[in-house]
């Protein structure tokens, strides 16, 4: 669980990549070569949209651009998120910052797989009810998942204290962090949903994680401010 030296709280937007040809067919895992379709890039431009409305709320316009809130954008070095990032980072000024830490699972012979035969393994049953148990053949378990999920992002918010960062990354990990900061054991993570390009806000403070927001499609990022 993240926490932050600083007297003000650093917010994570957690941003799961947009919609790829083989989404909710496939496993992809971390197999190279998969990219976002025409509907994940028009996503992706939407997330941008959005973040960048946060970014700079409240702000005059002068000739030159003011200074953005974000501060940094981190994605998984996988080209779906990559490209996801991308607009992101446009539009908010900043570069892609990889981090390996933002990763898939690595689903190991799983990789590649369609869910719909994957789904009637009897294993496909201990994914679901008991995932803190299961380890993916010649894979990572989830809970080495959600350990090095939430332990980048703690590093990430001791990188940047105080500020507004986002990080692009995939459903199952960005579930294991909201899990985490909510509390929730790992066994009921699955009842988070986490939508191609949703955003979910976590603000990290000394006091421990807040969670904002999860799944968010289209609200207003503006309000987000714990009441």
């Amino acid at each position: 669980m993240a926490r932050s030296s600083s007297k003000k709280p650093t917010l994570v937007l957690l941003v799961r990549h947009g919609r790829t040809p083989t989404t909710g067919q496939i496993l992809p895992g971390r197999a190279p070569g998969l990219h976002l379709g025409d509907e994940g890039l028009a996503q992706a431009e939407a997330a941008a949209t959005r973040i960048a409305d946060l970014a700079f709320r409240g702000k005059a316009h002068h000739k030159r651009r003011p200074k953005s809130r974000v501060t940094a954008v981190y994605a998984s070095p996988m080209e779906r998120t990559q490209e996801t990032a991308a607009p992101i980072a446009a539009a908010v000024g900043h570069r892609v910052r990889s981090n390996k830490g933002l990763l898939e699972a690595d689903f190991g012979w799983w990789t590649g797989r369609k869910l719909s035969e994957l789904n009637k393994l009897p294993e496909w049953q201990q994914v679901q009810k008991y995932p803190s148990g299961f380890r993916f053949p010649d894979g990572e378990s989830f809970s080495e998942m959600q350990q090095r999920i939430c332990g980048t992002i703690q590093s990430l918010v001791a990188r940047h204290p105080g500020e507004t960062i986002v990080a692009v990354s995939h459903a199952d990990p960005i579930k294991a962090a909201v899990a985490d900061a909510m509390g929730t054991h790992l066994d009921l993570f699955q009842r988070i949903v986490v939508g191609p390009c949703s955003i979910s806000a976590v603000l990290y403070g000394r006091g421990g994680p807040v969670v904002l927001s999860v799944n968010s499609m289209g609200q207003d990022l503006k309000s987000l401010v714990p009441s």
